[in-house]
């Protein structure tokens, strides 16, 4: 699986040259002039995106999702505009075209505005989903996209990461070399059913 999020339509686009080009903070802003990419012109992007992961991997499953996180700093109606760009172009390439490899949408946007849409859900700028919200989001994404396998596997592996990030407070003891021991057993057990994850 791949997952691509598109978080907003809005574009610089440079005023030497016309060409598009990402926000450089060092470059004064009056070098660029702002725009907001058509449906068409991002119904044309996506083709291209897919049209490349097919040739680097046919058998891909492209996930499509829209940033829960609103773009504030383009002003409330303008990154309602956005999202509405990218949620229609979005839909126009999942639902008119037969795309090899496969392509899905998963509503993330949608959740956060229409299921966790009280403050409650958001950090205290107001913007950006809290941790809550977050762990709501990945919830339902694992529920459509993850086995229940894959995620026991994922369990583990943020287990050990954690394991290993621990910090004891007497390296010598010996408490700590029996959780060395234990977590050191935890990775040879997950390498001998995933050779390819390495710690």
């Amino acid at each position: 699986h791949l997952i691509i999020t598109l978080g907003t339509a809005w574009v610089y686009r440079s005023n030497a040259n016309g060409e598009l080009v990402a926000n450089c903070h060092k470059v004064p802003q009056k070098e660029f002039t702002k725009e907001l990419l058509s449906v068409d012109a991002i119904c044309q992007s996506l083709q291209n995106i897919i049209a490349l992961v097919k040739v680097a991997n046919p058998e891909a499953h492209i996930i499509f999702t829209v940033s829960p996180v609103r773009h504030i700093k383009d002003g409330f109606t303008q990154n309602q505009w956005s999202k509405a760009n990218l949620i229609t172009a979005l839909q126009q390439i999942l639902t008119t075209n037969n795309h090899q490899p496969a392509t899905t949408y998963f509503p993330s946007y949608e959740i956060m505005m229409d299921e966790l849409r009280d403050y409650r859900f958001y950090a205290e700028d107001m913007i950006h989903p809290n941790e809550i919200a977050i762990s709501y989001i990945w919830e339902r994404f694992s529920d459509a996209f993850i086995t229940p396998e894959a995620l026991a596997t994922m369990k583990l592996a943020d287990n050990i990461q954690k394991g290993l990030q621990h910090r004891p407070f007497n390296a010598d003891s010996a408490q700590h070399r029996d959780f060395l021991s234990k977590l050191n057993d935890k990775i040879t057990a997950l390498q001998q059913q995933h050779p390819h994850i390495r710690f």
